[in-house]
């Protein structure tokens, strides 16, 4: 037994075993996110039964069944309900009823003991709206302009060609307000600068005031035309109506504006809850978010996570590998290099909220105000790069992440041999010509290594971005098709803080709870994307200098 603990095995085995196990941890926890978030976008049944209330009145129940959990029937009874028999433990249950219009909750737990039979009709429906929430009831009728179109069993088939109809109406208002008009705002805002910036400095001429007043009207005339053609379509959306009866037996009339899908989960057979899954998860991924984040999808937060993490990189690869190269090529190896080393590496464990607060008031207030002072007078006191936006939210991670890439930079040039560098030198290499096209190929696979470490932990931070630049609901995306295309100045949304702000900030958690494991699942998957993709360029690269390592 000595002397195998003299060998080192049990040492071996035990590290071979956390490795294991933190393996495992990490699997099940992906396993965890995955089951949890994918699971949301499958049709679930909708169940009908009866409850009996506190007061024995006896109510009708729609909705679906979400989760069960056991509780002390003595607690049940001090809130009020009638438990019958002698059991210690009863169950209960939670029901998304939906209808928030209706009963004033979405989700309410149910003790079990005083359900009724529980039935699944396959005419219940179910409307996913865009106010509101969730609508669950039976298809009572059609209406066109207040008239019934369709009911009964005709009404099923009526609906879903009118929703598809209403859906295409609502995105056709929906590209022109966000493209076209936000593209005529746009032009008209520009030209009130440009105005301004001559009226600054005394160059604003009865000439060039009279062409400002044309191009408005030229562009007013098409706001016009544009608002005609929304009213137009608004009005054309607004014709459909469909009659619902809630869980207590009353009709509520639904918008078809205000309808975003339908369908009965019931109904479905196994294909068609597969087609409706990939058409949910899709929408996820590629919509844009609504009733506070709880419903929708989450495409501005994918975008703006890649574009920061990008720039990021961008901003931070040269800065640090220029930092390494002097440190490690150029300087004069003395106390003052080991205190910035030293301080490098300190930097490193600084939380990263003390970055937040610096890059509010040196990136933002000081030289975002400045900027704004010195080349956008015009806009003054509205901020241009004065106020938080994509620019210093990037910043701020690059100054984050940059002892990293130091770091790994100067291991990779410091393993480069010095053989390598006297034969470039003594073939009659100048020391830059040596260091460009000898050494920095060599070191390359570091410094991607480095890179890959920042992108890791940049796309996961959270804190730092909530004072220099993320927001809760973007407007707009920071690239379009206005010029400069890439406005740095727009403030974003980001996976990290949707998080957190889905989980912790949302009037409906129950409803937000799946869709902060779906978030959380898609911010892993996006880390992982740009992550092989930089091992893979690290890759090539040190296959490329493979045969140099021998020299």
């Amino acid at each position: 037994m000595r002397d195998w603990f003299k060998s080192g095995s049990p040492w071996i085995w035990l590290t071979a075993g956390a490795v294991a196990a933190a393996v495992l941890a990490v699997a099940g926890v992906m396993a965890l996110t995955a089951l949890r978030g994918l699971g949301h976008f499958w049709p679930k049944p909708v169940a009908e039964t009866t409850f009996k209330e506190r007061d024995g009145s006896v109510i009708g129940l729609i909705g679906e069944l979400r989760e069960r959990e056991e509780v002390a029937v003595r607690r049940l009874r001090e809130a009020g309900f009638d438990i019958p028999g002698e059991a210690l433990f009863a169950e209960r249950v939670l029901v998304k009823m939906g209808n928030r219009d209706v009963t004033g909750a979405d989700f309410r737990w149910f003790p079990l003991p005083l359900l009724g039979e529980v039935k699944y009709p396959k005419d219940i429906v179910t409307i996913e709206r865009r106010e509101w929430g969730n609508f669950y009831g039976h298809l009572v009728a059609v209406k066109e302009n207040g008239q019934v179109v369709a009911s009964g069993e005709a009404a099923w088939p009526e609906l879903s060609r009118r929703v598809e109809r209403a859906n295409d109406l609502f995105n056709q208002i929906y590209r022109i307000e966000k493209n076209d008009i936000g593209r005529i705002n746009y032009a008209l805002e520009q030209l009130r600068l440009q105005a301004r910036k001559l009226e600054l400095k005394g160059q604003l001429t009865e000439d060039r005031n009279a062409d400002f007043a044309r191009q408005r009207e030229a562009l007013n005339a098409q706001f016009g035309q544009l608002q005609e053609k929304i009213g137009v379509l608004r009005q054309e959306i607004g014709r459909d109506t469909l009659v619902g009866r809630v869980m207590d037996g009353q009709e509520v009339e639904v918008k078809l504006a205000l309808v975003a899908d339908v369908y009965r989960a019931n109904d479905m057979g196994l294909f068609d809850k597969i087609g409706h899954y990939v058409k949910k998860l899709g929408e996820f991924v590629w919509d844009d978010p609504r009733e506070a984040n709880t419903e929708g999808g989450i495409f501005p937060a994918i975008f703006g996570t890649v574009l920061m993490v990008l720039l990021m990189a961008v901003m931070v690869t040269p800065l640090g590998i220029m930092a390494a190269i002097y440190m490690r090529e150029y300087a004069r190896q003395g106390p003052l290099i080991r205190v910035i080393r030293v301080s490098v590496n300190n930097l490193a464990g600084v939380p990263s909220i003390v970055y937040g607060v610096f890059g509010l008031g040196f990136f933002v207030y000081f030289l975002g105000g400045n900027i704004d002072q010195l080349f956008f007078p015009e806009a003054l006191p509205a901020p241009t790069f004065g106020s938080p936006g994509l620019l210093w939210a990037s910043l701020t991670l690059a100054i984050l992440t940059l002892p990293v890439v130091i770091v790994a930079t100067e291991e990779g040039l410091a393993r480069v041999p010095r053989s390598v560098r006297e034969g470039s030198l003594a073939l009659g290499a100048t020391k830059a010509e040596t260091l460009w096209r000898t050494v920095l190929p060599m070191a390359s696979p570091a410094m991607m290594t480095g890179l890959i470490l920042a992108v890791a932990r940049a796309a996961g931070e959270v804190a730092p971005l909530m004072l220099v630049g993320v927001v809760k609901l973007a407007p707009t995306l920071p690239l379009d098709g206005n010029f400069p295309f890439l406005h740095l100045e727009r403030k974003f949304m980001h996976l990290g803080f949707h998080i957190y702000d889905v989980g912790f900030q949302s009037p409906n958690v129950e409803a937000a709870r799946p869709l902060v494991y779906a978030t959380a699942l898609l911010l892993v998957v996006v880390i992982m994307v740009l992550n092989l993709a930089a091992i893979r360029l690290r890759n090539r690269l040190r296959e490329k200098f493979r045969g140099l390592d021998n020299v």
